[in-house]
């Protein structure tokens, strides 16, 4: 074979990264040794694969066809390595795990420890991403996802759900005072995301019964930057149990209008990409989870 499996992933890394300089940092490389590389490979496939200006890379058709094979080779090679470690010693080797900051920061992290400790020869590669990122392109393994799947070409297995819940300091509240119903929610200061817009669809319902969808004083894309302004007692929010339940239990935060807020769960999804079998990394660290997280469902404080 005229090309070689490290060309191929110095090449899916080049894409993935959107410069021949992140590249080089993820693999290990110096830039020109990756730079290298990516000639190597067009001089042995005699073809551009990727087409080079002073602001940015773009892939060629023929780069484009030549990814989604080396993917696919890769991946296979990334299977077969595997299969062979499991009937040695277990589950090993890279695993990519791609969540909301949140997610990553209140649920993921404090289970790494005693993941590490079961399964000492899976490596984690931990990615947060506020957005919704493609798997594929990215190399991510498996991402834990809230909300409502979008995306058909991805297998879920449900985590949990988060119910939602109206929060504000101490703080806030002894210097502006409880809302006293929804409709006061318009004297009070909102915090709330500026993407997407669904995220602002508070769980209550106006004096007509219609789902009430808020107009934030204060946007962000952060979950956790909410969480931090409503502590600093900046205003009003709408928080994920697994987000808020430390602070409610601490009394850090306090419900506000509890008896209005309905009973609204977001799903929480780990999603992956494969067409067959689970592979044994993302089987464990899914499995893991569960078992950690219990039927609790992020539902009571902790």
């Amino acid at each position: 074979m005229k090309t070689t499996l490290d060309e191929m992933q110095a090449f899916i890394a080049i894409v993935a990264t959107g410069s021949i300089s992140a590249a080089a940092e993820r693999l290990g490389l110096t830039v020109s040794a990756a730079s290298r590389t990516l000639t190597r490979l067009e001089e042995k496939l005699e073809t551009t694969l990727v087409r080079r200006t002073t602001r940015r890379l773009e892939l060629t058709e023929e780069g484009k066809a030549f990814l989604d094979c080396a993917r696919t080779i890769v991946a296979k090679v990334e299977e077969t390595e595997e299969k062979m470690s499991l009937r040695r010693q277990g589950p090993a080797g890279r695993l990519r795990i791609d969540a909301s900051t949140p997610f990553m920061l209140h649920v993921i992290v404090p289970l790494v420890n005693g993941y590490r400790e079961r399964f000492p020869r899976v490596e984690l590669e931990l990615n947060s991403n506020e957005g919704i990122t493609d798997l594929m392109e990215k190399r991510t393994d498996v991402a834990f996802r809230i909300g409502r799947l979008r995306d058909s070409t991805l297998h879920a297995t449900p985590i949990g759900t988060g119910r939602l819940r109206i929060l504000a300091s101490p703080a806030y509240l002894e210097k502006h005072g409880p809302p006293a119903n929804v409709a006061d929610l318009a004297n009070h200061t909102i915090l709330g995301f500026n993407q997407p817009e669904t995220l602002n669809d508070w769980p209550l319902e106006d004096a007509d019964g219609q789902p009430v969808h808020v107009t934030p004083d204060i946007y962000t894309s952060s979950g956790e930057t909410l969480l931090h302004l409503a502590l600093h007692g900046a205003g009003v929010v709408c928080l994920s149990d697994f987000l808020s339940n430390a602070d409610r239990k601490s009394g850090r935060l306090v419900q506000v209008l509890a008896e209005e807020t309905l009973e609204v769960r977001q799903p929480i999804n780990a999603v992956y990409y494969r067409n067959t079998a689970l592979s044994a990394r993302i089987a464990s660290f899914v499995d893991y989870m569960k078992e950690k997280l219990g039927d609790r469902a992020f539902s009571e404080p902790v």
